[in-house]
């Protein structure tokens, strides 16, 4: 039998991707003020700076968008996808948004007060910005093996239990619920187990705490617990999905993730007890209930997705294919968190970078180099996105500094893999050539999507 995992998929339709020079390259970094986010989508070469919304969609999504009805009121399309999406987490009430962060904005607007606290595994940065800008405390306790990218350990994105209890206990006033996020994602796309997800669950009803979960990528880490949890090596992905639903009492979803999506998010609630309050601002800030911000269309190709997003030959191959990747860097004597996660692969820059100050922000010099070197986009997770600078202008730094290589579904090929495992080691023999960074203009929150750098 054949060791080569292939793609199970064919490719029906292609778009040509531009090749440019360094030269270019230099010009166009300097243009968008040192910030990979302010490049041209046709100045890239391998589009790796995320996974959200950025994926192909299947011959049978295309052929759902004909389908869509685009009604303003009770458009059919909204009472499939709910069918859908109802079989899968087992909760009754169904809210779509037109992306995740939309979910979180009219969840968050509609349970929590300025002065509360949210504890989570790891907020993502819509999360935490969504969190903060209504003056919410957003809380990270994940497991201290997750803040050691080089330790391998099969659920590095579990929360700390006895942490949180001890929150729980000195905090619970303030805290409206409990939130995790599955995977992990500013942890390096690490899952977080069952009896995790089972005892967290357990915790929050002792204290009476509702339990929210951010499920952007729940079949991924589905897929995981069938790999490496004892116990469900012979259940279905579904079955182990509709397992994790059933320890929540909500959730949120950016559906340009799992739901195999250019647009598209949803907020699912157990009781009806936020319902009417979630309904309203969601009329106010997306759209009515039937549609919330999404074309008909839209809500057939989700309705698709999501279950194409179960398929466990897909599933099983999108892993491999972080795995491959993490491998190849292993060759190349480049760090990266392990083991590798679902949808991305983390490069650890300070074993790229270990000279350079983290004031000069290394991950985020390290995502310079690679666009500079290869025409790769990736992320900086590091101080730039978590850090933040104080009101006496001192700089808060992250405990970690990565790079994230996120990979859209569907869309690359193993050789665009070979290629950028070749630029990364390229990029480490001239690493004593890479320069740093400081910050010249910023916004309040969420300063990495529009942040000006110059170089140190």
């Amino acid at each position: 039998m054949p060791k080569t995992l292939i793609e199970p998929f064919r490719i029906k339709s292609v778009e040509p991707i531009r090749v440019t020079t360094r030269a270019e390259r230099e010009q166009m970094l300097a243009a968008a003020h040192l910030n990979v986010f302010l490049l041209r989508a046709e100045d890239v070469l391998i589009d790796w700076l995320t996974d959200s919304g950025t994926g192909a969609m299947s011959a049978r999504q295309w052929g759902a968008i004909m389908e869509g009805d685009e009604s303003y009121a009770g458009a059919r399309s909204f009472y499939r996808l709910q069918k859908v999406v109802q079989d899968i987490t087992g909760m009754p009430h169904f809210v779509p948004t037109h992306q995740g962060r939309a979910a979180e904005k009219v969840l968050f607007s509609a349970v929590c007060k300025a002065g509360d606290l949210v504890p989570n595994n790891c907020h993502f940065d819509t999360t935490r910005g969504n969190l903060e800008s209504m003056g919410v405390e957003a809380l990270d306790l994940v497991a201290a093996v997750g803040l050691q990218p080089a330790t391998l350990h099969p659920f590095k994105g579990n929360i700390d239990l006895e942490r949180l209890e001890a929150v729980l206990r000195e905090h619970g006033a303030r805290i409206p619920f409990g939130m995790l996020t599955v995977t992990n994602n500013t942890g390096g796309g690490q899952p977080v187990s069952m009896a995790n997800i089972r005892a967290y669950s357990a915790l929050l009803k002792k204290y009476g705490k509702p339990f929210i979960m951010d499920v952007c990528r729940f079949a991924e880490n589905a897929m995981f617990i069938k790999m490496r949890e004892p116990g469900y090596e012979h259940t279905s992905v579904r079955a182990i999905a509709q397992e994790m639903f059933g320890y929540a009492d909500g959730a949120t979803m950016s559906a340009k993730k799992d739901g195999m999506v250019n647009i598209g998010g949803f907020i699912v609630l157990r009781s009806d007890e936020w319902l009417d309050a979630v309904r309203s601002d969601l009329i106010m800030m997306e759209g009515f209930p039937t549609y919330g911000g999404m074309a008909g269309r839209d809500l057939e190709a989700l309705a698709v997705g999501l279950q194409e997003g179960l398929d466990e030959d897909y599933l099983r191959y999108r892993l491999r294919t972080a795995e491959y990747l993490g491998e190849k860097l292993e060759a190349a004597g480049v760090g990266f968190v392990k083991p590798t996660g679902g949808h991305a692969v983390y490069i650890d820059a300070r074993t790229v970078l270990p000279d350079m100050p983290v004031a000069h922000y290394p991950a985020w010099a390290l995502c310079n180099a690679l666009y500079l070197e290869g025409g790769i986009r990736g992320v900086e997770i590091g101080s730039v996105m978590f850090g933040r600078r104080g009101d006496d202008g001192v700089e808060h730094f992250h405990s970690m500094e990565l790079v994230r290589l996120a990979f859209p579904r569907r869309m690359y090929t193993q050789s665009h893999f070979d290629y950028a495992a070749e630029v990364i080691a390229e990029v480490k023999e001239k690493a004593a050539h890479i320069r740093g960074v400081k910050i010249i203009k910023q916004p309040k929150f969420l300063r990495h999507f529009t942040a000006h750098f110059d170089w140190v």
